[in-house]
């Protein structure tokens, strides 16, 4: 595949693409084990939080809500802060004051002037309606994983976007995770774009993407949006 000559709609994904969810995540985590009096590495927190949230996701579907929970749970005990599980609520409650990348926003609104543009995203409804307050744009679709009952990597978000718009002639999406995004969009041959931030390598057997960049606005150059 290849990025569309003549694109109609453009997708995002939500967190790690359009939302620092790292810093938000982190803060969350240093804040609330600093009540007990824990210190907290936060560049210990995120590799322990990917990895327990990618098998909780991988079982039976619950509210992302529950799935951080869950995973604030776990992640404190690998880092041997004892929290107490009634406290857990701290990390989805953190969503709300989790940062949009700078570059999101005037990115977002140059993009929405010249194509339909939707969201993607791993999230309940009630939890992304407090993120979209730092995003404040009309978008023209929203995926959530609450409404397909499912998480990415599995396809159904992607079916379902397929569905609305009609199919994916013209349809571009942007996404920062390999796993989460790329991988399902290649297997379906959706036109993928990968925010690369972090310079991640691919080994051989990774999937690879239509394009890679380090940021929006490298995506944004790729679909003809100055």
């Amino acid at each position: 595949m290849a990025i569309p000559k003549q694109i109609t709609f453009v997708t995002f994904d939500v967190y790690g693409t359009l939302i620092d969810w790292e810093t938000g995540a982190a803060e969350a985590f240093v804040k609330e084990a600093a009540l007990d009096g824990f210190t907290l590495d936060p560049a210990a927190v995120i590799p322990l939080f990917r990895s327990i949230q990618q098998h909780i996701q991988a079982g039976s579907y619950e509210l992302y809500a529950e799935v951080l929970r869950r995973t604030a749970i776990q992640t404190a005990k690998e880092l041997g802060w004892p929290l107490e599980p009634s406290r857990a609520g701290f990390l989805p409650d953190s969503i709300q004051r989790w940062p949009a990348f700078k570059e999101a926003n005037p990115i977002l609104q140059k993009v929405a002037k010249k194509y339909s543009v939707g969201l993607i995203s791993n999230i309940d409804d009630k939890l992304l309606g407090q993120t979209r307050r730092h995003i404040p744009l009309d978008f023209d679709l929203v995926v959530t994983a609450q409404q397909v009952r499912s998480y990415k990597p599995d396809p159904a978000h992607f079916t379902e976007c397929e569905r609305r718009i009609g199919g994916k002639k013209g349809w571009v999406h942007i996404a920062a995770s390999h796993y989460y995004d790329v991988e399902p969009c290649v297997k379906k041959k959706i036109p993928v774009i990968w925010v690369n931030r972090h310079g991640e390598v691919l080994d051989a057997s990774h999937k690879r993407p239509d394009a890679e960049v380090r940021t929006l606005r490298e995506a944004a150059k790729l679909i003809e949006v100055g």
